[in-house]
This record gives structure tokens, C-alpha cells and sequence, in this order.
């Protein structure tokens, strides 16, 4: 199973926006979003005030960073040539930008924005005040289906978030602390798989693993994103739990509803109402199906169960390199698709290489109950990529 993505990959995404480049007739092609130029190159970076600002030419790769990011991007393969200011405001990021496209000889560029985002304060001039600008989303469609290699990586992913999340269960007691029952699964689901993968695993991570699991009770699990409470748990408790694992930047998404205790008959209610909403998305799911069809099924479900009323979000979304990423599982996404121009009509469906999250919730005025799956769109179907046991039984934690 990989656990990195390979050189070849990044030559095939190049070559894929230097066609786009080509048929836009612009001199380069130029990224500011830091998941863009992850994608592209393979340098991860946290987003801040100090912009980053990445440049393909038909021959050339080049980026601009602040000057405490030089000898991270310098050991890169794929990047060219690196320009650098010092940091901001007083290095002129941009303005440094605008002369190395001056030096790739580029007076016209295809851009994802025009400018630097406003992040953590920064507040710099528009590109096109030093070079002419036509805004594209290349990269942001071209991430929607993910690779072979893309898809085991998830799978990687959700292979030790499933773990992660058996840890979480195991660990979780009566008089716990949620926060130090989510840290000790963490650690140790980490421990594993720094264990296992050894110099395999790609460092990606600050201070914190590369696994992670943890939940939220009680009445917080009646908000779709709750906080964990400061306080311990008690039999009877309804936890909304999350997993994930980082491989490479790819992440899986693991959520179950468990029950400290045997839950009362009205949380098995809607306990199996939630999973059979879950089950009615996941059938329905496949290659050129419309991601909107799905969320009306699981919408003419619950009204016809009578709890429309308590649902609070749409079915899912994409995920991979970002927790979010579009396509959305939602009812509006057909039309929002015809409503925006370049789009086409496939768009508008699921196609091989699309992962998914599936996670249709109710919520009540005392509790919430949501499972969350990743499941992969294939050829001829799907692919259940996370795989923690959905049923009740499986997800009572015996307060005994």
C-alpha cells in the first residue's frame, strides 16, 4: 500500500495544467492556495500572512516564498527556482512575484486569484496591478477525481483511523475525560502507525500524530459541530465520534453515534433511522449517478419517516487532500452546476475516482446521531473504504 505519492504522479498533474495553460493561450500558470501548490509540487505549507506564489511555464517551475520557508522548498525536485522575500508587509510578496513572472518572461497569466488571500491579516495589491490576469480553477477540478494512487492512499488512511477509532472505544469509561480518552486513542493509534510504516510514513504533521480520534457528548452531539464539554462521562451518555489519519496529506473521514450504556428505546429510534438513511445514500451511490439524486433519496427518507425537520445538513462530500472538498452531496448541487459557467454536465454526477464521505444526521433537541463512511466511486461501483461496524450492538460501550 503506498503511503506517498510518487514522482510520476506530479509529472502527469504538471503536464495536465500545462495543456490548460496552452489551450488558455497565457504565458504561466500561477497558484497563491497553498493546497493548489501541495498538489502541484508536493511542497506542503501553512497558509499565513506570508503568501506563497507558485509559476508553471511550458519549461519552467517557479515560486516565490518568505524567506523562512527557502530551504524547505529548495530540496524540492520539481521546483526550478525559488525566489524569496524576507516576510511581510515588509518584503513585498507580490511585487517579488510579479519579477520572477517578469523573468519567465510571462505577460499573461492564468491565475487561481487575483492575489494573495487575506489570511491572518495580510493585505497586499491584486496581481493584475503588475501583470494581466485571467482567473482559473484548474487544479480545483482536477482534484475531484482522485488517482488510483490518490484512492489507497485514503484507504491508507482510513485503515489507521479505523484503529484509531477501536482505540477511542476501548478506552472509553465511565469518569473519563473525553479529551484525555481522545488523546490516549490518538497516541496510540499514532504509535502504531509510526511503528508499522517506519521510514515509509511521510512526516507531515507539527507536534501533533499523524492518527487521531476523539467525540463529542452529551447534549454538544445535538449540534452538527459541537465542542467536546469539560466534563467526564456518565452512563448513558450519547457520543458522536471522529477518526482520521494523515498519509501524505490524504485523509479518510470515520464517524460513529455510540451509546455509554444501553440507550433508552427513543436513541435506538433514531439511532436506526440514521443508519438506514446512511444505508439508503450508500446504495445509491455509483459512476454517472447525480450527487443531488442522492441527497433526495435520503430526503424523501426522512420526510417520509417524519423527521425531516431534524436533519441540518446535507449527505457528504469529496474528501482527499482537503477534510471538505467539492463535489457536494446536495441537493442543490445540479443546479448549481448549471448556474456557473465552463461547468459541464458531468459534473453534475459521481465518476470514477470521487471518495466520498456519506454522513446524513438527526438531530434532536437532546442528542445527535450521525455515522460517517468513506467510500470510494469505481468503475462498476463502490468501495467501502472505511469499514468500523455500523450496526447498534457494535456501538454500545458496556458501562459496566
Amino acid at each position: 500500500m503506498p503511503t506517498r505519492v510518487p514522482d510520476a504522479e506530479f509529472r502527469d498533474r504538471l503536464a495536465a495544467v500545462r495543456d490548460r495553460i496552452a489551450e488558455a493561450g497565457a504565458d504561466a500558470g500561477v497558484w497563491f492556495g497553498a493546497t493548489s501548490i501541495e498538489y502541484l509540487t508536493g511542497f506542503d505549507h501553512i497558509q499565513t500572512e506570508r503568501p506563497v506564489v507558485l509559476a508553471v511555464t511550458p519549461d519552467r517551475v517557479a515560486v516565490t516564498v518568505p524567506r523562512l520557508e527557502v530551504e524547505r522548498v529548495e530540496a524540492n525536485p520539481r521546483i526550478d527556482d525559488v525566489r524569496h522575500y524576507f516576510d511581510y508587509p515588509a518584503g513585498k510578496p507580490v511585487e517579488t512575484a510579479a519579477r520572477m513572472l517578469s523573468d519567465l518572461g510571462a505577460e499573461s497569466v492564468a491565475a487561481d486569484a487575483d492575489g494573495a488571500p487575506g489570511v491572518m491579516g495580510y493585505e497586499g495589491p491584486p496581481l493584475s496591478n503588475f501583470v494581466d490576469v485571467e482567473t482559473q480553477a484548474w487544479v480545483d477540478r482536477m482534484r475531484w477525481a482522485k488517482s488510483d494512487t490518490e484512492v489507497d492512499l485514503v484507504r491508507e488512511s482510513a485503515r489507521w483511523a479505523n484503529l484509531a477509532h477501536r482505540y477511542l472505544a476501548d478506552y472509553t469509561e465511565v469518569g473519563e475525560h473525553p479529551a484525555t480518552v481522545s488523546q490516549r486513542a490518538s497516541l496510540e493509534a499514532s504509535r502504531a502507525m509510526l511503528d508499522a510504516l517506519g521510514d515509509e510514513y511521510v512526516p507531515r504533521t507539527r507536534g501533533d500524530g499523524p492518527a487521531t480520534a476523539g467525540f463529542i457528548t452529551g447534549e454538544q452531539t445535538a449540534l452538527p459541530h459541537g465542542h467536546t464539554a469539560n466534563r467526564r462521562l456518565r452512563e448513558g451518555d450519547v457520543l458522536v465520534t471522529g477518526a482520521t489519519a494523515n498519509v501524505d496529506g490524504y485523509f479518510s473521514e470515520l464517524e460513529r453515534t455510540m451509546f455509554l450504556g444501553e440507550p433508552t428505546d427513543e436513541q435506538a429510534h433514531y439511532f436506526e433511522l440514521m443508519l438506514e438513511a446512511q444505508t439508503v445514500a450508500i446504495d445509491a451511490l455509483g459512476p454517472g449517478v447525480e450527487l443531488a439524486y442522492v441527497d433526495e433519496q435520503v430526503w424523501d427518507f426522512f420526510a417520509e419517516q417524519g423527521v425531516a425537520d431534524l436533519a441540518r445538513h446535507h449527505v457528504g462530500h469529496n474528501i482527499g487532500l482537503g477534510a471538505h472538498e467539492p463535489p457536494y452531496i446536495d441537493r442543490g448541487w445540479t443546479d448549481h452546476c448549471e448556474a456557473r459557467d465552463g461547468r459541464e454536465a458531468g459534473d453534475a454526477e459521481m465518476e470514477p475516482g470521487h471518495v466520498y464521505t456519506i454522513e446524513p444526521g438527526i438531530y434532536t433537541d437532546e442528542y445527535g446521531y450521525r455515522h460517517s463512511d468513506t467510500v470510494a466511486v469505481t468503475e462498476d461501483g463502490t468501495e467501502m473504504l472505511t469499514y468500523y461496524p455500523r450496526d447498534l450492538e457494535s456501538n454500545v460501550i458496556r458501562a459496566d
